[in-house]
């Protein structure tokens, strides 16, 4: 049913507003409360045809006028905008406005023109596009690999190719909406142009369905399909795999794939955008001495110089040792974080010259002990 509430106030405009800036506020609702950002959300969808409502007058010079004059009375039946027979489908009001201006679709929704529920003047429909959760190691992630998936989707039916209907039937004009596509309601004084219910706008339907897929043309199998990730991807990064969605209906094309990746956990590194962080264990003599350690990268171990005296907690940085950025190519870094290991099982020699080790040294071996205690001495009183 057409809305009541004033057109202006809902597109948040004032009644002096200009075509530029009717539109520009339709598009921006119309994206925001569109079904396919909003799955199963009628309140979004109610807001949706109701936008759509308020473009289809306020961007028609007489419309607009009608409409400043006499209020909704003009598109009652008999009212001075009424003519033309009603409002039009709001997903054909959308796609007049975006349709046009090339590849806004797949901006916003990632392809299909507007969602897999409309169709094309000969009743062909695009398949719904397909979400696919794939987890991968962090080696996988950094250096690319290539993938096979299983999922199970619609495809065009083998025993009728995709016609929907048994061979030998005849296809006919559907009787619902005469071959038209569209359905017109009514409500009182309102009338409202819709998609055919039966036919779902293709004006036509078969008199024998499929037994195989009841005339919908598509049947559920297994599907393989084979992906290449490039390196350099994210946990969150969407990949799209173009027609590998469902099928399309009545030969209209099919939908995509798109896959969202999810890096496992490691065991050693972890990863913040291209940089890769570790913790090496060191021993106590080599954090004092210095000396040369190795470090675990992905691409194999590396050397790793430490100053004598050295401090536990200290960060080394290995520079282009991280991840190669997919989209700058550009590598991240290595950091390496050292864990000074103090010994848990002495003997009695090794104690006995720990202990002698210990009397050698004095405060000025120990300058963070030393600027700690200086810091803290009123504490200790």
């Amino acid at each position: 049913m057409p809305t009541t509430h004033d057109y202006y106030e809902l597109l948040g405009v004032t009644r002096e507003a200009t075509p530029e800036e009717i539109k520009k506020a339709y598009r921006k609702l119309a994206v925001k409360y569109h079904p396919d950002k909003n799955p199963g959300d009628a309140s979004a969808e109610d807001q949706f045809k109701e936008i759509g409502e308020a473009y289809e007058v306020l961007s028609d010079e007489e419309k607009r006028a009608a409409y400043d004059r006499y209020g909704h009375a003009a598109f009652t039946q008999g009212g001075a905008g009424a003519r033309g027979g009603g409002f039009h489908d709001p997903f054909d009001v959308f796609r007049d406005v975006f349709g046009r201006e090339g590849g806004i679709f797949e901006q916003f929704f990632g392809g299909g023109g507007g969602g897999a529920a409309r169709t094309d003047s000969q009743g062909r429909m695009r398949g719904s596009d397909l979400r696919y959760d794939l987890q991968i190691s962090l080696e996988e992630a950094a250096f690319g690999v290539e993938k096979e998936i299983t999922l199970r989707k619609l495809e065009t039916c083998e025993s009728c190719s995709g016609r929907g209907a048994e061979e030998g039937s005849s296809v006919v004009s559907c009787p619902t909406c005469n071959g038209r596509g569209q359905v017109i309601t009514a409500s009182g004084f309102f009338q409202v142009s819709q998609t055919c219910p039966r036919c779902r706008g293709a004006g036509r339907v078969v008199e024998k369905p499929c037994r195989t897929c009841d005339g919908d043309g598509r049947a559920e199998k297994n599907s393989k399909i084979r992906l290449k990730i490039p390196g350099g991807v994210e946990t969150g990064s969407r990949l799209r795999s173009t027609g590998n969605g469902e099928a399309g209906l009545r030969g209209g094309p099919n939908g995509d794939l798109y896959v969202v990746i999810h890096i496992q956990e490691h065991a050693i590194f972890q990863r913040e955008g291209d940089d890769l962080y570790c913790e090496v264990p060191i021993s106590f003599t080599t954090a004092a001495l210095g000396g040369e350690v190795h470090v675990p990268t992905l691409e194999g171990k590396a050397s790793l110089k430490i100053p004598a005296g050295t401090q536990n907690g200290k960060v080394f940085r290995l520079r282009g040792k991280g991840i190669t950025s997919y989209e700058t190519k550009q590598p991240g870094d290595l950091l390496a974080r050292v864990l000074v290991e103090v010994p848990t099982k002495l003997n009695g020699e090794q104690r006995k010259k720990l202990e002698e080790f210990a009397e050698l040294c004095g405060e000025e071996n120990s300058p963070i002990h030393k600027s700690f205690f200086e810091r803290a001495k009123d504490f200790f009183r």
